[in-house]
């Protein structure tokens, strides 16, 4: 049986390139979004091309690591639209450019808090009102730097790493109450993300061609996500690497920073 579409989709991260671009192919007549994002004039932007698809559109403008505030935002509008599918979408990144450069704590706790807990603090409060239904779809934005840590990034690797093992620690527990699970693995996606990315970006893709492909893939309610194919085999084949030999052919693919005179 093809699987029912949702109508209800509330979509986070909504302020940044895949969270704008997720919402824009979602919204058409008949639609009803919920978006939360922190950047006012990008979430705007975001509402504004959305409702002019014709989308019934709702606003939460406020941060993904306020438990508390967010929960609340969240089983209000479930209760009155509940929801078929969530997009945890929300995270952000740190970038190192220099070998001799090192994370700073603050730095680390803002990937983590948002990228991590941020997520679950998303999929908790829709989660606990989907198994009660029995029903509905969540889907977690993870990465292929999941798969394989960046010394470019340490903090967002390790964030990431740890929504890939919640997501199929958890999957199970939904599907055994009738709920879908989909986690994403997207590679280099065109954002202010990306532009941080001193180095080589290789693959990368336009956001909006990234969600087409998570709709398609979220459409036919897929376990797993991932894209490019051929970067998400090759990680999948370094990590059979001796470590000293991944750690190379990750600096030679321009994914370590360069030491610097």
């Amino acid at each position: 049986m093809k699987p029912t579409l949702p109508r209800i989709v509330v979509v986070t991260g909504a302020s940044g390139a895949i969270g704008a671009a997720l919402a824009d192919v979602y919204a058409a007549p008949g639609m009803c979004l919920a978006l939360q994002g922190r950047h006012t004039k990008r979430l705007d932007a975001t509402v504004k091309q959305c409702q002019a698809k014709g989308a019934d559109v709702f606003v939460c403008e406020m941060d993904v690591r306020d438990a508390q505030a967010l929960r609340g935002w969240l089983e209000a509008f479930d209760t009155d639209h509940p929801v078929d599918l969530l997009i945890a979408d929300a995270g952000v990144a740190s970038v190192l450019d220099d070998l001799g450069h090192w994370e700073t704590p603050a730095a680390v706790e803002e990937v983590i808090s948002t990228n991590l807990l941020g997520t679950i603090n998303t999929v908790q409060p829709i989660a606990e009102r989907m198994r009660e239904r029995g029903r509905g779809h969540i889907a977690i934005v993870s990465s292929l730097a999941a798969l394989r840590g960046m010394a470019i990034s340490p903090a967002y690797c390790a964030s990431k790493s740890a929504l890939h093992a919640w997501g199929q620690s958890i999957r199970p527990l939904l599907r055994a109450k009738g709920i879908s699970l989909t986690l994403i693995y997207p590679g280099f996606v065109r954002s202010k993300m990306s532009d941080a990315f001193p180095a080589s970006t290789p693959f990368l893709m336009e956001a909006p061609r990234a969600a087409a492909h998570i709709r398609r893939g979220l459409d036919a309610r897929k376990a797993t996500i991932a894209f490019p194919a051929i970067l998400w085999l090759g990680l999948k084949l370094l990590n059979a690497l001796p470590d000293p030999w991944g750690d190379a052919v990750m600096s030679f693919l321009g994914l370590s920073p360069q030491k610097r005179s």
